[in-house]
């Protein structure tokens, strides 16, 4: 399983719009076979910063997914992203 997770930070004013821009990718990355979720969203308590979450089932699915992304061009101030590998996976409650 991988698992990509961060943020980016952008200026207040235009945070909103850059989450907005992405909506059509999420929904696409959600339809394709071995994504176990994605969400590019807007954070509840700093007006900046936009949270991104992806999980995939393995590294075949996410090139994949690579080949067909095209996202908007949006330029983040700071990007604070890492990719994450696990095999483990359980509930948490």
């Amino acid at each position: 399983m991988i698992i990509i997770a961060g943020y980016t930070r952008t200026e207040s004013d235009k945070r909103d719009a850059a989450v907005a821009a992405f909506a059509a990718m999420v929904q696409k990355a959600r339809e394709q076979d071995g994504c176990l979720d994605f969400s590019i969203s807007a954070d509840a308590v700093d007006p900046e910063r936009a949270n991104i979450f992806e999980c995939w089932r393995d590294q075949q699915a996410l090139n994949a997914w690579r080949k067909i992304a095209r996202g908007p061009r949006v330029e983040p101030r700071e990007a604070h992203v890492q990719l994450y590998r696990t095999d483990k996976a359980e509930k948490p409650f």
